[in-house]
């Protein structure tokens, strides 16, 4: 390359956007910029107690435009002139209704503060009723539209959230024409493209949670979905029949954008896809190995070669799909619907008496009173995790199931709740910590446990996210559960990393993914390997951890 070229990455997480701007010959990193969604953090749309979490469509436009401005402003001049390509990864399935033009209702007249009209995030939970009559549906059919999704539909995914809202909402059900994917909205968006039957959409969402599958031309059929509900009548004709790796230039900035942003008109923009499956690439994922995108949730991928697979599927995981990963390869989803979600539950019960008396006291002035709430809840974890390590895994009487937000995998089911047994009066905060790091690597064991009876061949894992790179108590804990090392990702943003790699393939600086992982990749900071002890000892933890689970989702 005689010139320098730089890609960006767009991450769209669940509290917040990340732009990562890179050198695309190294990898290194030129600038970031972190920025949290104002809407979302005030608490607006959403409702914990009915498992609602719905996002503004401007919390999306505004934090990305100010967090790839201020990247931008960080690498200078000479960086931004010599952007090639931009590619995006969301959160998913975050669906939202659509107009004709492919606007979201949301930013319509009327819409603007009706959570119904807006992104559905991933972790809302209130349509498990509609999930439940897709699976119920799907068994009687001739065709089970659910067999490439682990044979469970879950209330996490694109149709059950649009027929709830449709549902639910007679104002948006009249003024709704499709829908579209986050992960589909933004590269559209920025090249005028948000017409529905114009709209690239991404293999990766499609196949994953759409029940998209080119061997039955695309979509559920129509009788399907209109014996589903009535509702749903027409909507496949105005959505879409073909998909499309993320290795796919949609086109380029529009004028405004490009000034805007402050890029030349000329950059690529990529297909977009889902945050955990570009984590995956940018962790330097390769045949066999498990990626592990450890944040509020888990996501794991795999990828596998065709041959290796076969006519195989794999029940009760979240899909296997071609080409949603890395082009090539069949493509394997996992995950738990909660992760470092239970540890931050677990930070507000503890809480609780800081915020809610401490932060009112008047025994001190305001200034030291803001101060002091602020560094106690800063040090609750972290604290938590020092006092939980220094407890002998066989003194705890303590197991812990980690459903708090329902089940992912292995076989979805968004109703079973989380529960902790064997609590006595000396059961402290820090024991009851450790048991819920446990939960939360029992339930990483149950997925490794279900690749593994399927005969998907785990040779490594590797750690990406948050967690992974500051927990080495979790991390640790997840490597003597699992009784194999974890290698953590170099790379701070793995999956803004891996949107800048597909960026570069969309740009035509590298012909394949591969070649950007090669080139780009990171490599790992650290390994975590399992204590032989400890392993013998979560053996026999990890059987009383399935028979809660089961007496849980039996009986309560």
């Amino acid at each position: 390359m005689q010139t320098k070229k730089f890609v960006i990455g767009i991450d769209y997480g669940t509290d917040s956007v990340r732009a990562v701007i890179v050198n695309a010959a190294n990898g290194d990193e030129v600038a970031t910029c972190v920025k949290a969604y104002p809407r979302w953090a005030s608490g607006k749309f959403s409702d914990p107690s009915k498992d609602q979490y719905r996002q503004h469509p401007l919390d999306y436009v505004e934090s990305m435009e100010f967090a790839l401005k201020e990247a931008l402003k960080i690498a200078g001049s000479e960086v931004a002139a010599n952007i090639a390509g931009i590619s995006f990864d969301t959160t998913g399935s975050t669906p939202v209704l659509v107009d004709e033009a492919g606007t979201p209702l949301a930013l319509k007249p009327g819409f603007e503060e009706n959570p119904n009209a807006m992104f559905i995030l991933w972790k809302d939970h209130t349509s498990i009723k509609e999930a439940n009559e897709i699976n119920e549906l799907s068994k009687k059919w001739a065709i089970d539209y659910t067999q490439y999704e682990g044979g469970i539909y879950s209330s996490e995914w694109v149709w059950a959230k649009i027929l709830h809202a449709l549902r639910a909402d007679e104002n948006v059900r009249n003024a709704s024409y499709s829908w579209i994917e986050h992960c589909d909205w933004m590269p559209a968006l920025l090249t005028g493209t948000t017409l529905p039957s114009r709209v690239l959409r991404s293999r990766c969402a499609a196949g994953h949670k759409s029940m998209w599958f080119a061997g039955w031309d695309g979509l559920p059929s129509e009788e399907f979905l209109t014996a589903l509900d009535p509702l749903l009548s027409g909507y496949r004709s105005r959505l879409y029949a073909n998909t499309y790796t993320s290795d796919v230039k949609i086109g380029t900035l529009t004028s405004e954008w490009s000034e805007r942003l402050g890029l030349p008109a000329d950059v690529s923009v990529g297909v977009g896809g889902f945050d955990c499956h570009f984590g995956a690439v940018g962790g330097e994922i390769s045949p066999n190995v498990l990626a592990r995108s450890i944040g509020t949730s888990t996501c794991d991928i795999m990828i596998t070669a065709y041959d290796e697979i076969g006519d195989r599927l794999i029940p009760g995981i979240c899909g296997q799909v071609d080409g949603s990963v890395i082009p090539g390869y069949i493509g394997l989803e996992a995950g738990q619907s909660a992760f470092g979600d239970i540890y931050a539950w677990f930070k507000k019960v503890v809480a609780w008496p800081v915020e809610q008396i401490l932060a009112k006291s008047t025994l001190i002035d305001e200034e030291t009173r803001e101060k002091l709430v602020a560094e106690t809840l800063d040090r609750i974890i972290p604290e938590l995790s020092v006092e939980a390590m220094s407890v002998p895994i066989e003194e705890s009487t303590i197991i812990a199931v980690d459903w708090m937000n329902g089940r992912r995998t292995p076989d979805a089911n968004q109703e079973v709740t989380g529960s902790i047994s064997g609590l006595k009066l000396g059961s402290s905060a820090p024991r009851i910590f450790r048991a819920l790091v446990e939960a939360t690597a029992f339930g990483s064991k149950a997925i490794v446990d279900r690749f593994k009876m399927e005969g998907a061949d785990i040779k490594e894992i590797i750690g990406l996210g948050g967690v992974a790179k500051k927990s080495p108590f979790v991390m640790q804990t997840l490597a003597d559960v699992l009784n194999m090392p974890i290698k953590v990702a170099r790379t701070e943003q793995t999956c803004a990393f891996g949107a800048a790699m597909f960026a570069s393939v969309v740009a035509g600086i590298y012909p394949k993914v591969e070649d950007a992982q090669k080139s780009m990749g990171k490599g790992f900071e650290t390994t975590f390997f399992p204590n032989p002890v400890n392993v013998a000892k979560y053996e026999e933890i990890y059987l009383k951890y399935l028979k809660l689970g089961e007496f849980t989702e039996r009986e309560l």
